[in-house]
């Protein structure tokens, strides 16, 4: 790999200084040498070609097309059986450790709150991995004793977080766990990683992209963590284990299908607000935007609804909201959530185990009385319970957070340390083969295993429409919409020096879009190139939605695709239309930024002999920097590619990409701690 400055950096006069003598004179030999400066060039590519609308379009058929269709009665639960053992083994649990994945659970019990009021509380530490622990609140019914009621098996109920700063401390979710513990229902109350006493910066959803990235599906660091709340309460001796329960709100209502889906134990599921199917999630991106909601692979082959149908023939609750102000409204989810799937229950001879509530009243995003009474009543009727659904006044019982805080171990892990730990457990990868005929074999099986982690498609340019063009000073450009073979898009604009014939080609690629391209586009066609500036799918203006497209991303990786290896199969296609409507055997690549070097180097690797050089600027080192950094995943969605960083760095894939010559210049480094 070559280091140092690139060429272009070493002319004395780009160092020249505007107003010098030096400066004046190189001017006027760049205007007969060439026929641009940036400046004259930015306008160019600041014009529109295809309006954001478009492309959200493009990528929802794109998406649609990849629905699956739900199964036949015809051996549905030997199916769902299969369904349910492929989603853990292959999906979930997809790169983590056995060991971790079958460790028998592992909780600290704590203070005892004795209230006075036919119920206790009792503070836990939960060990969802290795030196990664969580906290949780259990409310037990106690007899007139104060001690826990043990005269007959108690039902007991997980209760799941959502999205809410405050976890376990939200108040709707205390009331929710007194009312059931007042009840005679054992109840859990589990912190989710991220919130409440494990709110920290690192713990954000967003670093489970960084478990992607290390090898390890985020999905199983969360179902674990829910998972180990069930395991607790399906050991206790006062709790009857045929009886369990979920619910939750929001990212608790996703909880609770999966883990209701997922887990067998979970007896009685009431999910609020939290899923949708794919034909609400691809026109509602927004909705279902968290990183563990839309994890990688799995809606490839099945949707939520294959998970709602896996819940038959047990009682299954699903609340929504009708004017839900963050997502999944009733009146757009029902049909395909709720509607669709009662043929499941009825096959079984359970149609009444299967409910639907709208909630009116507020009819927002909440687990507010309406939607409680709703929860109390369904439980009761599953649990086989004589009691009544109303609500038991309890806010003078309610607890702040520190009162329910329960403290975690000091070194306690956060998903980015958990990252950088799985990363480093893959240690060091075996080296390049020294001779020549044994590195033609490794590049060969590299390659083959690189085009399996970005699930790379070849494409070709199906038509590139001409949009608009100039032609000014002996300076031409043509834009152009490129329109792929699998109905994907692409835009970019081709500069050429008018005198120039059957002249080199560049493609350059930037993360700040093309637009911001003016100055190694005016270098390189000064000096005689031809310059294509293009804006690949989820860059510059490809975006389907603005500011931000990961939305869209992430839905395209949990159909099985990914957005890396979609940009780099639609980078190989433009080189090969451009080197044949150029006129040159090989094409030339120069980029800026970390995402756009990736791509670059993955296309580059695929099909080294296409380009004759990769030049990158302000480019990364190793893949490494996204976890040291750390960067943030909506920074550079396409990077947290599962298992990229567990399988190849940048140094491989410059290896792989041999006889293509590649610089990389100016490289940035993780800030100094």
């Amino acid at each position: 790999m070559k280091t140092g400055e690139s060429q272009n950096r070493c002319f004395r006069w780009r160092r020249a200084r505007p107003g010098s003598v030096a400066f004046a004179v190189l001017v006027s030999i760049v205007g007969a040498w060439g026929q641009t400066a940036p400046r004259s060039v930015r306008p160019i590519l600041e014009r529109p070609i295809q309006p954001t609308a478009v492309t959200a379009d493009q990528l929802q058929r794109y998406m649609m097309a990849r629905i699956p269709k739900l199964p036949g009665r015809a051996g549905w639960v030997k199916k769902s059986q299969d369904l349910r053992r492929h989603l853990l083994e292959d999906v979930a649990f997809h790169g983590w450790p056995p060991e971790w994945v079958k460790a028998l659970p592992n909780c600290r019990e704590g203070e005892v709150i004795e209230t006075g009021q036919n119920y206790r509380l009792k503070k836990l530490q939960i060990e969802i991995l290795p030196d990664f622990w969580t906290t949780a609140i259990l409310y037990e019914p106690v007899g007139a004793s104060g001690q826990p009621a043990v005269a007959a098996k108690l039902p007991a109920i997980l209760n799941v977080n959502g999205h809410d700063p405050v976890g376990k401390a939200a108040q709707y979710k205390q009331k929710r766990c007194i009312n059931f513990a007042k009840r005679g229902i054992v109840a859990l109350n589990l912190e989710w990683v991220g919130f409440g006493e494990l709110y920290l910066p690192e713990d954000h959803h967003d670093f489970g992209a960084h478990l992607d990235l290390a090898g390890a599906n985020a999905l199983g660091l969360f179902y674990l963590a829910m998972r180990r709340g069930l395991d607790y309460l399906a050991r206790l001796p006062n709790v009857d284990p045929n009886r369990l329960g979920v619910t939750g709100l929001s990212g608790g209502g996703w909880q609770t299908i999966v883990l209701g889906a997922l887990d067998e134990r979970v007896f009685a599921a009431a999910e609020d607000a939290g899923f949708a199917s794919l034909e609400s999630n691809i026109l509602h991106p927004v909705d279902t935007d968290e990183v563990e909601e839309t994890p990688s692979d799995f809606l490839e082959g099945q949707d939520y609804t294959h998970l709602v149908a896996m819940r038959a023939p047990r009682p299954t609750l699903l609340i929504h909201n009708a004017e839900d102000t963050c997502c999944f409204r009733a009146a757009l989810v029902k049909p395909y959530i709720y509607d669709q799937m009662k043929p499941f229950f009825q096959w079984l001879g359970a149609e009444d185990a299967f409910a639907w509530h709208e909630n009116l009243d507020p009819g927002t995003h909440n687990y507010e009385i309406d939607n409680r009474q709703t929860a109390y009543q369904f439980f009761a009727r599953a649990f086989g319970m004589n009691v009544s659904s109303l609500e038991i006044p309890s806010g003078m019982e309610l607890k702040s957070p520190d009162e329910l805080a329960v403290g975690l171990p000091k070194e306690n892990l956060t998903i980015l340390g958990l990252a950088k730990r799985l990363a480093a457990r893959h240690g060091g990868r075996p080296p390049e083969p020294a001779s020549p005929s044994e590195r033609r074999g490794w590049a060969i099986k590299e390659r083959l295993r690189l085009k399996e982690v970005v699930r790379y498609k070849p494409l070709f340019v199906k038509n590139a429409w001409r949009l608009w063009n100039t032609m000014n000073k002996g300076l031409a450009s043509l834009d152009y919409r490129f329109d792929f073979s699998d109905g994907l898009s692409a835009a970019g604009v081709w500069f050429k020096a008018t005198a120039a014939a059957n002249s080199p080609a560049t493609i350059v690629l930037d993360d700040r879009g093309k637009k911001q391209a003016e100055e190694v586009v005016s270098d390189r066609v000064n000096r005689d190139e031809q310059v294509l500036a293009l804006d690949l799918i989820f860059n510059g203006e490809m975006l389907p939605q603005t500011p931000d497209s990961t939305d869209y991303e992430l839905l395209v990786a949990s159909l099985g695709e990914r957005p890396l290896g979609m940009e780099a199969a639609q980078l190989l296609a433009t080189a090969r239309w451009l080197a044949e409507t150029a006129g040159t055997s090989k094409v030339r690549l120069e980029t800026y930024g970390i995402r756009s070097q990736v791509v670059a180097l993955t296309a580059a690797a695929l099909e080294p002999t296409l380009f004759s050089e990769v030049v990158t600027r302000h480019g990364m080192k190793s893949l490494s920097y996204l976890l040291d950094a750390p960067v943030l995943f909506r920074a550079a969605p396409e990077l947290f590619c599962l298992d990229l960083y567990k399988e190849f760095d940048l140094d491989r894939l410059v290896a792989m990409a041999s006889p293509a010559a590649v610089e990389q210049v100016d490289l940035v480094e993780p800030e100094k701690k």
